[in-house]
């Protein structure tokens, strides 16, 4: 464990009993009502420098595929960091740098009862890393005149138990270095029934078309079950939102086949998500307590998935892909092309090194003569089952030779993706194997000469780096300068920073292939 994650583990893991100020402080007027943090220093670190370092460093190690389309909500888990935070960086790794104007947190609550949804109606929610404004205009358009849907201060403020509750607030710290700045939308379920679910969900659907705005909710799943017994019924959970089953849901968690402290949240933000578009969520990483505790009797659950919607590009081309299979350019800055020979062996080469690791009869393809693959170059193996994610890791930074690339990231795809079970041998004939080779990265002078669609950023100034892929740019469909200034958001830095000396700005193409385009399979 490093040292910025060398947190208090009985603290980060208990509900803590802290109070939530709303008179007025440093820099508040005496007319502002604020929420103050409630378990900072407990559930995460109270210092803004640190928390900042370890959700940077969160961020960065998380390692996740991004799902074809728009992500218009993320499922993630509410607990300590020290717990959940990896499997919370997950979803919001995806999101980071994206064009989201408004946030809108569902929670459950811990501290209190009260029979309907409560939109906080104060002017700002505070953490350690700053304020973030209160949609207050938005706010009481979803509530309308519905007696399900109410602004206040419930299950905002201190509890009748003497608490504040957690499992808001905890996702607002990721959020403000995803993204920068944005107004939220607070929102605590006092009661999950299906009314209350459904009317909420029919309202955010409602208030958000048209808008750039995120859906988070916010929910843990089975508690202080053994390992077996929790993966058992989270996979109950993961199973009814892996397939879009709202209904399936609420019948296993009212029937106890399931269990998820935010099964409310995760429903109302599904049935919001299908009003805006949406068709599909994929899981993007599970894990419980005792993976990092050791303590495999007790544990608490935790997934983390995407819900998206089809991208709305125009287009049904994938972004980085090249013009063809014997196109002598990517369209990258440095014209090296992948030639066909060498995809082939790649593959081929990736499903040996596969099936060699589960002891399989598998030939080691021949090598070719080509060039590149000897030449340093990032990539990443991506391993699908019947057309859904089983695998995918990769180096973005040219560190090895491109065959040694291949060769390490299929290992980790099929057995240490943090994500997946390891491949097993039945499984290795189901599998469908593509890989993406990255152009060496190079540093332009002209911001004017990045093409979107073509060209993926780095941008480097201050101490802070940021990058973002080709396809990011074409999924949101941003133009060259909101490219830029959102790279330059994923870094930390000002939207304009790229504008101003001292800045360097680096770019990188993608080639993309796979064992079907190439009739190997």
């Amino acid at each position: 464990m490093t040292g910025s994650r060398r947190w208090n583990v009985a603290l980060a893991f208990a509900l803590a009993a802290a109070s939530v100020a709303t008179a007025p402080g440093k820099g508040t007027t005496m007319t502002e009502k604020v929420r103050r943090p409630a378990v900072a220093g407990q559930f995460y670190t109270a210092d803004p420098a640190a928390l900042r370092a370890q959700i940077e460093e969160l961020l960065s190690d998380a390692r996740v595929e991004r799902p074809a389309g728009e992500i218009v909500a993320l499922i993630c888990p509410h607990a300590g960091y020290v717990y959940s935070g990896a499997v919370a960086a997950a979803g919001y790794s995806l999101v980071a740098g994206g064009p989201y104007e408004t946030v809108v947190v569902i929670s459950p609550c811990h501290v209190d009862f009260f029979r309907y949804s409560s939109i906080y109606d104060g002017d700002a929610y505070e953490t350690p890393l700053g304020r973030i404004p209160v949609d207050g205009e938005l706010a009481a358009r979803i509530a309308g005149d519905s007696g399900l849907i109410r602004l206040g201060g419930a299950g905002h403020e201190i509890g009748r138990n003497g608490r504040g509750e957690h499992s808001l607030e905890v996702q607002l710290p990721f959020l403000q270095v995803a993204l920068g700045d944005f107004r939220l939308v607070p929102i605590v379920m006092g009661d999950q029934s299906d009314a209350v679910v459904d009317a909420l969900g029919a309202a955010l659907a409602r208030e958000l078309r048209g808008k750039r705005a995120l859906i988070v909710a916010s929910t843990d799943l089975s508690h202080f079950h053994d390992d077996r017994t929790a993966r058992s019924l989270d996979g109950v959970f993961i199973d009814d939102i892996s397939s879009y089953d709202v209904d399936g849901l609420r019948a296993a968690l009212a029937e106890g086949r399931t269990e998820a402290c935010g099964g409310g949240p995760a429903a109302a933000a599904m049935i919001a998500a299908e009003g805006l578009g949406a068709d599909r969520c994929t899981i993007l990483k599970y894990a419980n307590s005792g993976d990092v505790s050791g303590d495999t009797n007790n544990v608490v659950g935790y997934v983390s998935a995407a819900i998206t919607r089809p991208a709305q590009t125009g287009s049904g081309a994938d972004p980085v892909d090249s013009a063809g299979e014997d196109s002598a350019d990517t369209g990258g800055s440095t014209g090296h092309a992948v030639p066909r020979d060498a995809r082939i062996f790649l593959l081929r080469f990736a499903r040996y090194v596969i099936a060699s690791e589960l002891g399989l009869d598998e030939e080691r393809p021949p090598q070719p003569a080509a060039p590149i693959l000897a030449e340093r170059r990032g990539g990443f193996v991506t391993l699908k089952k019947r057309g859904q994610l089983r695998g995918c890791i990769g180096y973005i930074e040219a560190v090895k030779p491109l065959v040694e690339t291949v060769e390490e990231m299929a290992d980790a795809a099929a057995f240490r993706d943090p994500r997946f079970r390891p491949v097993t041998a039945r499984e290795v004939d189901d599998l469908e194997i593509e890989i993406s080779v990255l152009s060496p990265i190079e540093k332009i002078d002209d911001p004017g000469a990045i093409e979107v669609g073509r060209d993926g950023i780095i941008v480097s100034a201050d101490g802070h780096r940021g990058l973002l892929l080709p396809q990011v740019a074409v999924e949101w469909g941003w133009d060259r300068e909101t490219f830029l200034d959102q790279t330059c958001v994923k870094a930390g830095l000002a939207p304009d920073r790229w504008r101003r000396p001292g800045v360097t700005i680096e770019v990188f193409s993608a080639e993309i292939f796979s064992e079907e385009e190439l009739g190997l399979r």
